[in-house]
């Protein structure tokens, strides 16, 4: 009776420990929208940098205007208008990947969310045909 009832308990208990990971694995849309966000979050971190090195650049070249004028040299004066005007565009262009980067995290959020639901009606149709 010891010797069955041992049995038993090791059988569920394998099948327990086997069926837990199995129940939480991932759709195709789980993973996709995970790595999509995962993409779109690493690009936003970027975009952030680039956009703090162009308003870097764009505060030297103001300062670097300033200067020119103060010194009445006007090559120090149009470099800096030069380095503001590349910094601003830097800037620009920065934030236009960081609103990119935003809509392909969102796009990532949809697609997890339609994977668990997914996951969510096949479980209700294998519990339904049960």
């Amino acid at each position: 009776m010891v010797r069955s009832l041992l049995r038993i308990s090791l059988t569920f208990a394998a099948f327990a420990f086997l069926a837990g990971p199995i129940a939480r694995a991932q759709t195709a849309g789980e993973k996709e929208g995970n790595k999509m966000e995962k993409k779109g979050n690493a690009e936003e971190k970027a975009a952030g940098a680039e956009k703090a090195k162009g308003a870097k650049m764009e505060k030297e070249g103001k300062a670097e205007e300033k200067a020119g004028k103060k010194n009445d040299d006007k090559s120090e004066e149009a470099a800096g208008k030069q380095k503001k005007k590349k910094g601003h565009a830097i800037e620009k262009a920065g934030e236009a990947k960081g609103d990119e980067a935003q809509e392909m995290e969102k796009s990532g959020n949809k697609a997890e969310k339609a994977g668990v639901k997914a996951k969510k009606a096949d479980k209700a149709a294998k519990d339904e045909g049960k």
